[in-house]
């Protein structure tokens, strides 16, 4: 997929569609994070792409930050590109790894 605005569309759009899959290890991480689908669909659906993996050894993949409707923000790593997203993981970026949702800690 080119730019990152295309690449957040398409995510938006299969995530509203239900165009999801969940790995296992996405599903543990969710069950601990405490992370309900339904969170995970609504973040995906305002998913803004922080980081673009497109040449990643597993297949092209992204890091994007989405918020859930109460505003709780979620990254989510997953595929891009693919007539289906498929999360790889999901988790609530807080200190120490992140000092905002956006900026990592040095």
């Amino acid at each position: 997929m080119g730019d990152l605005q295309t690449q957040q569309q398409a995510l938006r759009a299969q995530a509203r569609a239900g165009q999801v899959r969940v790995t296992l290890h996405g599903h543990e991480e969710m069950m601990a994070e405490d992370v309900a689908l339904g969170e995970l669909l609504e973040a995906l659906a305002s998913a803004v792409v922080l980081e673009d993996y497109p040449e990643h050894r597993r297949g092209a993949c992204c890091l994007v930050l989405g918020y859930t409707k109460r505003g709780r923000p979620l990254h989510v790593v997953c595929t891009s590109g693919l007539p289906v997203v498929v999360v790889i993981t999901v988790y609530e970026p807080k200190p120490p790894k992140w000092v905002t949702p956006t900026e990592r800690r040095g």
